[in-house]
């Protein structure tokens, strides 16, 4: 009984382990290169540079950011924006 409580604990502990990266929020070079990618897929006016689906998601990153951004008080190197 004591073993499986351990090993049971040991799996949780796992799964948290794998699935808390996925969590993370983005770094901007992430949002640099959405943002650079939704601009070439506009100009290309459907010439299939990208595919929908990582359009899609780049463009939820941005709308993330400009969210995130909007929230901020303060910049990255801890500054005051307003």
């Amino acid at each position: 009984m004591r073993v499986a409580g351990s090993m049971r604990f040991v799996f949780i502990v796992a799964l948290l382990a794998a699935v808390a990266p996925s969590a993370q929020a983005e770094d901007r070079s992430v949002l640099v290169n959405c943002k650079a990618m939704v601009e070439r897929a506009d100009q290309a006016k459907g010439a299939g540079s990208a595919n929908a689906a990582e359009l899609v998601r780049c463009r939820q990153v941005i709308r993330e950011w400009a969210l995130r951004d909007a929230r901020m008080t303060v910049d990255e190197q801890g500054r005051p924006l307003r």
